[in-house]
């Protein structure tokens, strides 16, 4: 089977920009980046899908070419669960939903997709090369982050969250900072949880 690599192109580039027009800081990022030449896609580390059915949402992905990434296998949280689909040349999708019952009650998911669907990011995550520095630069021009960074320094991966947007009363979508090492491509549950956490209001 082929995949026709203009149709995830078109994916990501309706993705995105439907993101850029509802998010302060990603729009921010974004000008920034084209004014030196750069853009934001080849800095985006990962996309972030909620739904209520992982496997049901992953279906369009795996029609365009990503595979789910087996050694990392399913990411278990105490209300939530995600998996991770790569393709080459693409940012990696995470894709999360809450457990089914009385074991999903506290996730904060259902309610945002309640109120905003499947059909959009909830995040996307920048790499950057220093955290701190870039938080820095951020805040000096309005950007306001929720937490501290999550993940000790000099670590494999530290990770922060924007403060949310929001729409028609509703948090809506954020952006997050992510700093890798070690040629570290995954994804640690502790700091996953910890990420999610600090979006609850």
């Amino acid at each position: 089977m082929t995949f026709d690599s203009q149709q995830t192109d078109a994916f990501f580039i309706k993705y995105i920009e439907y993101f850029l027009s509802e998010n302060k800081a990603a729009k921010l990022m974004h000008n920034e980046l084209s004014n030196c030449g750069v853009g934001l896609m080849p800095l985006i580390d990962h996309c972030t899908i909620r739904t209520l059915d992982v496997n049901l949402r992953a279906k369009d992905f795996l029609h365009l070419g990503f595979t789910e990434d087996k050694v990392i296998g399913v990411l278990e949280f105490d209300c939530w669960w995600a998996k991770v689909f790569r393709k080459p040349g693409y940012p990696s999708l995470f894709i999360d939903q809450a457990f089914a019952g009385e074991k999903g009650e506290a996730s904060l998911i259902p309610d945002w997709v309640h109120t905003h669907g499947d059909q959009c990011f909830h995040h996307i995550a920048i790499l950057v090369q220093d955290i701190e520095h870039a938080i820095q630069k951020m805040k000096a021009r309005e950007i306001e982050f929720v937490g501290d960074v999550v993940g000790a320094k000099n670590t494999d991966l530290r990770q922060i969250f924007t403060k949310p947007e929001f729409k028609n009363g509703h948090a809506y979508t954020v952006l997050e900072l992510i700093e890798r090492h070690n040629g570290y491509n995954g994804f640690l549950p502790p700091q996953a949880d910890g990420l999610m956490e600090s979006s609850r209001l």
